[in-house]
């Protein structure tokens, strides 16, 4: 039975991949698949009540047939003498029989069949499941969390039940291990076969898991431990295509070593079980990935109490901005050198659902602009999904965008459109700058307005855990709190980049983090904010 279904949800997926990809980058439009699922359920449930009706209608002809053929095979001589008897067998064979035919050829599916159709447009696809493996895994690295707490559903804040199983568990280390990446391939492995052990069902063999534990493990260079795992594998199944051979290359390649090292007996392998630091994680190409993803985690933090003493908060009122004279805006200094303030109440409840009610049919992956050739791409260090908004769609989005120019004092008349961001799962934005640099001059050009001033990042969402805005070069950890907005200037006044400002959108541990961007560029500041000479604030 569950090879059936098995093979049922394959075929269904199968036939469900799609071009729309990448749901997994936004939370906002994964919610719509919580409902398309709801109603699959329900669209199953009829479909199984449709078939039981159809069973027991045939149970019930084939027990009332049964007597019939009992009582006229015993006699059929006497039973055709009567002729109602005779009637009714040439009736039931020239009729009913065709009638029960019918019936079993009847499929109560067709109504599931065509509502799966209906949807299947909207599913995820391959590279979805496989984007969501990756932000897990992204999420175990980051904020240093083993697969167990993952596996338990013990995250921060979650009282919800969601667990993985150890199938769940052996598709996330299968993921990594195709995409070479033998560290979580290791963790997770290791991770389905102490359930295993433990004694809870499983479809995948233990054969199965040990084959790619033991490969991973001798591929982050734990020969005795590879030479352990693959014995247990060859002793559950003799006959297993590869573990004798890759037990004879593993035990010669260790031999040559411990004879390298003039070392005559080899240490036995540690019976320490693999967690999450026994061995290092490789290094890529993110210079400030440890300090990065420490302030994450809430490490590092540079706030000192010298720092904070130089921290205030004031009404703003613009600079006298009619606009704000009777409701000044609240303003907290966030860090004091590069300055950094957040604003409070800058946007409203209303406010906020009205932008993402306009955002969210036209969420798409968000991009990047290549440093190259200036054009706008995807990539794997940016995942969220992103809309961009012009004042003239809406009043909401106009009074958002006057509110930005009346509260900075900036023009927001050469700004970029507003753009509204949502994060999926494990979504983020590593370490850049929002400003282009001297090696890549044409990043906005075909703007024509000049390099990005300013940032003001207003937060629509709390986030239950992760989500933070961090600053790795000075160690600054800003959290999101919805309705607040935090604003910098990306460049001294000089025209010359701070770039002290490279900063990063830390993984979604936990919650939906929605937030809308507004890039004010140097054109049309020159009376506003006057170029200096010097490199300051």
């Amino acid at each position: 039975m569950r090879k059936h279904l098995s093979l049922l949800t394959l075929t269904l997926f199968c036939c469900c991949w799609s071009i729309q990809a990448e749901i997994f980058t936004s939370i906002g439009q994964m919610t719509d698949l919580i409902y398309t699922e709801k109603e699959l359920v329900q669209s199953l449930k009829e479909y199984i009540k449709a078939e039981e009706y159809k069973l027991e209608a045939v149970k019930s002809w084939a027990n009332r047939l049964e007597g019939l053929t009992r009582a006229s095979t015993s006699d059929p001589e006497g039973y055709l003498a009567h002729p109602v008897n005779a009637y009714k067998l040439m009736k039931r064979l020239n009729t009913e029989w065709s009638e029960l035919e019918s019936l079993v050829l009847q499929d109560p599916s067709d109504g599931f069949i065509s509502n799966m159709t209906a949807h299947r447009q909207y599913f995820p696809d391959e590279e979805d499941e496989k984007g969501a493996a990756k932000a897990l895994m992204r999420l175990q690295d980051t904020y240093k969390l083993d697969s167990e707490t993952f596996a338990r559903g013990r995250l921060p804040g979650m009282h919800r039940d969601a667990f993985l199983t150890v199938d769940d568990c052996y598709d996330m280390g299968k993921t990594a291990y195709v995409e070479s990446d033998y560290y979580h391939s290791v963790l997770w492995m290791q991770q389905a076969l102490k359930q295993m052990d433990e004694g809870e069902e499983h479809v995948v063999s233990k054969a199965e898991v040990l084959d790619y534990l033991s490969y991973s493990v001798y591929q982050m260079g734990d020969l005795p431990r590879a030479i352990e795992l693959t014995r247990r594998l060859v002793a559950i199944d003799p006959s297993h295509q590869r573990a004798g051979g890759n037990l004879r290359y593993f035990e010669k390649l260790l031999s040559k070593q411990l004879n390298e090292l003039s070392q005559e007996v080899q240490e036995p392998a540690t019976e320490e079980p693999i967690r999450l630091g026994t061995y290092q994680r490789p290094r890529d190409y993110l210079p400030e990935r440890e300090s990065y993803e420490a302030l994450c985690r809430g490490e590092g933090i540079q706030m000192t109490d010298a720092r904070r003493s130089r921290l205030f908060c004031r009404y703003q009122d613009g600079h006298r901005n009619p606009r704000l004279l009777l409701q000044p805006i609240m303003e907290e200094d966030e860090w004091d050198s590069p300055h950094i303030v957040r604003y409070l109440n800058a946007l409203s409840d209303e406010e906020i659902e009205r932008i993402k009610e306009l955002a969210k049919p036209r969420l798409a992956r968000a991009t990047v602009r290549d440093p190259k050739t200036g054009v706008l791409t995807t990539a794997h260090y940016r995942v969220s999904k992103s809309a961009w908004l012009e004042g003239e769609e809406d009043p909401v989005i106009e009074r958002v965008n006057q509110r930005i120019e009346d509260i900075t004092g900036l023009t927001t008349q050469t700004a970029e459109l507003l753009q509204i961001a949502n994060y999926g799962v494990g979504g983020q934005y590593e370490p850049h700058f929002d400003f282009s640099r001297k090696d890549e001059p044409d990043a906005f050009k075909t703007l024509g307005t000049g390099n990005r001033v300013a940032t003001f990042l207003n937060y629509m969402s709390d986030v239950e855990a992760g989500g933070a805005t961090v600053f790795p070069d000075f160690g600054a950890a800003i959290y999101p709190r919805k309705g607040t907005a935090v604003f910098w200037y990306n460049l001294f006044r000089s025209g010359e980049g701070d770039y002290r400002t490279r900063h990063a959108a830390c993984p979604v541990l936990v919650g939906s983090k929605w937030v809308s961007n507004k890039w004010i560029h140097e054109r049309g500041q020159e009376f506003r904010r006057p170029c200096g000479l010097t490199e300051v604030d």
